[in-house]
């Protein structure tokens, strides 16, 4: 998105801080990050608090709001403390204006974390590896989005389901893919993305896969996503009252 020039936020919130570590923002020294943010957010917090953690990348248009590994002890303070869902959405208010889009990386497990994560969205775009346990969770996953937008957020919907890792030579994928369109229907995206060498070795070089290695089949389909995700936008604010 950043590299079609839309102006982007990346949130860090899965305490495993890959996002972070994928965008070469792991070894370097902070006062504070998103979890101190969100530690802050059981109370009112202000702007001028929020807006100076958010930081450059290596690529014009892209800002990120990062994390470390002390978030995964956030999971416990959450558990007894007020506004524990909804802190997310409180640091994000006053940052929503300045961006066409706000990704937020969320934890691979159902937890307070992702809780925080569904109530902030406006839609959750899902991600799902061609392989046979990727599909084993996926009906927990969808009752959990139906239970936030009965009491938490019910503007909340499904951007779409994401086909990773997808390897032509194995029946499994094929497999995957016929049974993730047939639970999702219209909501997956036309791209598929392939099991690449090159989208591995990536965030070991702290970089993302557009300015690792431009060319690969990789960045070329996550190109593609995201000219699919800004068609589908444009048509839904073509249409919009």
């Amino acid at each position: 998105m950043a590299a079609l020039e839309k102006r982007v936020l990346l949130v860090d919130m899965d305490p495993q801080a890959n996002c972070t570590q994928g965008m070469g923002l792991d070894q370097v020294e902070r006062d504070a990050d998103l979890y101190d943010a969100l530690v802050w957010a059981e109370d009112a917090v202000a702007p001028e608090r929020v807006k100076p953690l958010v930081e450059k990348t290596c690529m014009n248009f892209l800002e990120m709001l990062p994390c470390s590994r002390a978030l995964s002890g956030l999971e416990i303070q959450l558990v007894n403390g007020r506004n524990r869902e909804r802190r997310l959405q409180k640091i994000l208010a006053p940052l929503k204006d300045d961006y066409d889009f706000i990704f937020i990386d969320s934890p691979p497990s159902l937890s307070l974390l992702t809780l925080n994560v569904l109530t902030a969205a406006d839609s959750v775009l899902i991600p799902i590896q061609c392989e046979y346990y990727a599909l084993q969770g996926l009906a927990e996953l969808l009752n959990t989005i139906r239970l936030v937008q009965q009491s938490l957020n019910p503007k909340l919907s499904i951007e779409g389901a994401l086909l990773t890792m997808f390897d032509s030579r194995l029946n499994l994928s094929k497999q995957v893919v016929e049974d993730v369109q047939n639970t999702f229907s219209e909501k997956v995206f036309k791209t598929i993305i392939p099991r690449s060498v090159k989208l591995s070795e990536a965030p070991s070089f702290g970089k993302p896969i557009i300015l690792y290695d431009v060319l690969s089949l990789g960045a070329m389909r996550y190109m593609e996503l995201a000219k699919e995700i800004l068609s589908h936008h444009s048509v839904a604010d073509a249409v919009a009252p």
